[in-house]
């Protein structure tokens, strides 16, 4: 089994004051886009979120073919790598496609060359130049809610903090660019970045 975890629960607050996980992008929710697209390469889906945004998440997948799970946080705020440690607990595959509810264009094709290239390590994190891309990476679900919870003991808040207690593999830019776009990773944490995306996303429809 394969699962993805979509992580919705920060605040956005370069965004406006409007939750960005559940704004209209081209006539569909985001976090919507984004389960859409990789719906199709794993089997079950779950959501990480402040239970302040349960309910219209919920809404948003009223008539959907998927019906996501919800890892709610128990602590709002406590950052992404709490959400990851989180939402890992509510997945029952082994593996798991971590995603942000903000990347509407993350390309199915490239989670599951991820999924393949984990298979056997305990996680396969991109990384484009000096930057591991942590957030649409594939983890070994125990493994990774462990070490996101031993770098949350010892205070260590940095998203890349769990990565050195796995055995990973890296896959480097050109690895990257022969399977997809760099497209794949790019996040809308502005309403400016948004309103492109809405554009681009209507021009797709012409």
């Amino acid at each position: 089994m394969r699962a993805a975890l979509v992580l919705a629960g920060g605040r956005s607050t370069r965004f406006g004051d409007r939750d960005k996980a559940v704004a209209d992008l081209a006539g569909t929710p985001m976090i919507r886009r984004v389960v859409d697209r990789v719906a199709g390469v794993v089997d079950e889906v779950v959501i990480n979120c402040r239970s302040d945004q349960e309910d219209a998440i919920n809404d948003a997948f009223a008539d959907a073919e998927v019906d996501p799970a919800f890892a709610v946080d128990r602590e709002p705020d406590a950052g992404p790598m709490a959400g990851i440690a989180r939402g890992l607990e509510a997945v029952s595959a082994e593996y798991a496609f971590v995603v942000a509810c903000d990347m509407p264009f993350v390309d199915p094709a490239f989670a599951e060359h991820l999924f393949e290239r984990a298979a056997g390590h305990d996680a396969a994190v991109p990384r484009l130049d000096e930057w591991f891309q942590t957030t649409q990476a594939v983890y070994r679900a125990a493994p990774m809610r462990e070490a996101c919870l031993r770098a949350l003991e010892r205070d260590d808040s940095r998203i890349v903090a769990p990565l050195s207690d796995l055995e990973k593999v890296v896959l480097d830019r050109e690895e990257i660019e022969r399977v997809t776009s760099v497209e794949t990773f790019e996040n809308l944490n502005t309403r400016e970045e948004f309103d492109r995306a809405v554009e681009r996303l209507r021009g797709d429809r012409r």
